[in-house]
């Protein structure tokens, strides 16, 4: 048995960045572990700036994500204004204020994706054991920085009711929690007869369910440089009837 750390992620808009080269900035279909730890680390009141603790929250933690709902997509044609690097030159600028304030600007074009209405349930596990997943557990539910769905402009929209459940492994512990089983009732898109997608670190993962392996570019290795590494990610399915095995009424 291992200790698991369990919780929700849903909203209206999420966005979790893949490799984006030039102007158009992808977004995966389910959270990527970068995007998974960043929000955590908010949780816990770690600064982007504190490289050594990020690095350690990466090191000690795997993570797992049940895809419930993909949600859908929404391209955005997004465009900002922002000085030419000129008159940025000797210039301190703190804000986005005190950038607008400079005299010339120019404009900068990006498309950006988002996930509409995605819903996912996330399982983290330590390599240091169960403390670090209670810490994380009390932070979740009274986060000392602001939490987002992968951009700032994408708040969750439900309390994320972190629950730290014992299991043989990941695919057990993701299909143990009742809550929110109501709202994916109302959602009314989940269909209980479906399979879903497990995306787990190899750690404890379980090759029952037709798994394959794939290479994911989100393995922190340095936040100040915006520098990943690839990690290997297992894939297995999980059989709705597991997920909604707590719920009697059929949607």
């Amino acid at each position: 048995m291992a200790a698991y750390l369990v919780f929700d992620l849903y909203g209206p808009f999420a966005s979790y960045g893949d490799i984006a080269v030039g102007e158009y900035r992808p977004t995966y279909s389910y959270p990527s572990k970068s995007a998974v730890l960043g929000l955590v680390a908010a949780s816990l009141g770690i600064k982007r700036k504190d490289e050594t603790r990020l690095k350690a929250l990466d090191d000690d933690l795997s993570t797992a994500v049940l895809v419930l709902q993909t949600g859908h997509l929404l391209r955005d044609f997004h465009t900002i204004q922002v000085p030419p690097a000129t008159q940025l030159k000797h210039r301190t600028v703190a804000t986005r204020k005190d950038e607008l304030s400079l005299k010339k600007q120019n404009t900068i074009i990006s498309t950006r994706d988002y996930r509409m209405d995605a819903y996912y349930r996330v399982a983290l596990w330590s390599a240091t054991g169960s403390s670090e997943l209670i810490e994380i557990q009390k932070a979740l539910s009274l986060p000392k920085f602001s939490p987002y769905l992968g951009r700032k402009s994408c708040p969750p929209a439900l309390p994320f009711k972190a629950e730290i459940i014992d299991a043989e492994n990941v695919r057990d512990a993701v299909v143990k929690p009742s809550f929110n089983l109501e709202l994916l009732q109302l959602l009314g898109k989940i269909d209980s007869r479906a399979k879903f997608l497990l995306y787990s670190e190899p750690a404890l993962g379980n090759k029952d369910g037709g798994m394959h392996l794939i290479t994911k570019r989100d393995r922190l290795v340095g936040r100040r440089n915006w520098q990943y590494g690839e990690r290997v990610e297992m894939v297995q399915y999980v059989g709705g009837e597991d997920v909604f095995q707590q719920n009697t009424k059929a949607y």
